[in-house]
């Protein structure tokens, strides 16, 4: 019988396809970082997983595969490659992983006392014009105090334009595990999958758009 591979692993192997059919600029970044990257180690991994236990499986399998993409310090080369997307400019907007260690150590638990403002006048607005999907998805909770983030990505742009989180403290019409798109001016968030799977899925289904030769 042969056996089904996951999520993960067919995520990376489409990944992979993407930058060798992109051009031969692109094709020599995938084969050099496939060179220098390693996976997370074991220490990190049994850390990684006593502070997040819910973290999904598939985000601990990419990192088994390449531990953070994100101004990755491999051996004597730091590293910054586009290893993940979203549904901006139609997915065409790139994306770094961060590392296990950027996860353990950079993650504030409570990431959404940082929109506070943007829970405040979505209230407002909500209350004053009756819209109820202005500037937070209702899929989010709106106690910024209350919620539990993973943060896992920031985009090409250092995290200044768009940042991607998993969601474990969602609203009653959310689902545990959600992941959320911050993307500013106008500073909004959006959930853009019910999960991990989901969104690595949707990347997937994108033909992984953000591999895009003149990003190299």
């Amino acid at each position: 019988m042969v056996e089904k591979h996951s999520i993960a692993q067919q995520y990376i192997e489409g990944l992979k396809n993407a930058y060798l059919r992109a051009g031969d600029l692109s094709a020599e970044e995938w084969i050099h970082f496939g060179s220098v990257k390693q996976g997370i180690s074991a220490a990190d991994e049994m850390e990684l997983l006593k502070k997040y236990p819910e973290i999904p499986a598939s985000l601990v399998e990419l990192l088994e595969f390449a531990d953070g993409t994100y101004w990755r310090q491999y051996g004597e080369e730091e590293i910054a490659f586009y290893f993940l997307g979203s549904d901006v400019d139609e997915g065409g907007y790139p994306y770094y992983l961060y590392s296990a260690r950027q996860l353990i150590e950079d993650n504030d638990r409570n990431y959404g006392d940082n929109f506070a403002d943007l829970f405040y006048w979505y209230k407002e607005e909500m209350e004053k014009e009756g819209v109820s999907d202005l500037f937070v998805d209702p899929r989010i909770r709106q106690d910024g105090s209350r919620c539990d983030w993973l943060c896992f990505s920031d985009c090409m742009n250092n995290g200044g334009t768009s940042s991607l989180f998993i969601d474990f403290t969602p609203s009653e019409s959310g689902r545990k595990g959600q992941i959320i798109r911050f993307l500013h001016d106008p500073d909004r968030l959006d959930v853009i999958a019910d999960s991990f799977d989901e969104y690595l899925k949707m990347l997937m289904r994108m033909n992984y758009a953000f591999v895009q030769p003149e990003f190299f």
